[in-house]
């Protein structure tokens, strides 16, 4: 599977590899590979998958051990967002086993944490196959880890929601609260007549958590409205409304979906599901280096 991994991404990736290995070393280098393993001595590792999942994160492998000293080699056997069972034969690594050792848990921590959002990713895309409703994530991210979060999710088979402030108007509660002013349509009219008037597309997105303040929000057609933490019964309701009032604007849900709640918000009819743990919660896939020895 072909994953686009684009140059911001690329960037931000190195960034964090760089702190990663200058946590590591210092100026000192890895003291325990100094004094243990010889200069000379090299080898062959690979990367083996422990748990069955979805990967992410081999686009870093080249960027850690370009970084380390000697000629160090890699041969990846599967991709970006391919599927692994315990046991599946990930990568091959050969070069120096200092450089080896060094690199091994800078790349493991990547690898592991990206492919726990794949494979979380995938088990919700998994669930509401069938129905209409896209997976999104949301910018609930580590700092300076969300390009890569959010291609992780990509990997799983998810879709990026907004990248961050800069690049989408999403109205929420504390929004309007400090506007003062409870219209939800007035706060979507404002948007949509600044994103105009500095010549960027009016997409306006807004976040309401009642079928009153969904009716509100109706009345100037915005293009998303976030339904907040509403159970399917509601989240159904909602889906008729919209259907009623303006038909071209789509729904979101989100709010505590969980595995067992995904597939029932689904078939409520909403276009879209936003999870926030996604990217905050996944638990790391387990993947580790085989030795020779």
């Amino acid at each position: 599977m072909s994953i686009e991994f684009d140059e911001a991404t690329r960037e931000s990736a190195e960034h964090l590899i760089e702190l990663g290995l200058q946590e590591d070393l210092r100026d000192r280098g890895d003291l325990t590979c100094q004094s243990t393993i010889p200069e000379s001595l090299s080898a062959s590792v690979n990367i083996v998958s422990r748990q069955t999942g979805v990967l992410s994160g081999l686009v870093v492998i080249p960027a850690v051990f370009n970084r380390l000293p000697g000629n160090v080699t890699w041969t990846l056997h599967l991709q970006d967002g391919d599927a692994v069972e315990r046991g599946s034969l990930v990568a091959t690594i050969t070069g120096p086993v200092r450089s080896l050792l060094i690199g091994e848990r800078t790349v493991l921590n990547f690898l592991t944490h990206l492919s726990g959002i794949a494979t979380r990713t995938a088990e919700f895309v998994r669930a509401v196959k069938g129905t209409k409703a896209v997976i999104l994530d949301t910018r609930k991210t580590i700092p300076g880890y969300r390009l890569l979060q959010k291609y992780a999710v990509r990997c799983g088979g998810g879709t990026n929601h907004r990248m961050g402030l800069y690049d989408g108007v999403l109205i929420k509660d504390n929004h309007l609260a400090a506007r003062g002013d409870a219209s939800c349509a007035s706060a979507v009219a404002d948007a949509r007549a600044y994103l105009k008037s500095i010549s960027l597309p009016p997409v306006v997105e807004i976040e309401v958590d009642s079928l009153e303040q969904l009716k509100d929000a109706l009345a100037q057609q915005p293009d998303i409205v976030l339904l907040d933490n509403m159970g399917p019964d509601r989240l159904t309701e909602a889906v008729q409304i919209r259907n009623a009032i303006s038909p071209t604007t789509r729904l979101e849900a989100s709010g505590g979906v969980t595995l067992q709640t995904v597939r029932s918000i689904a078939e409520s009819g909403v276009d879209r599901i936003s999870i926030g743990g996604l990217t905050h919660s996944s638990p790391a896939l387990d993947l580790g280096f085989d030795w020779p020895w």
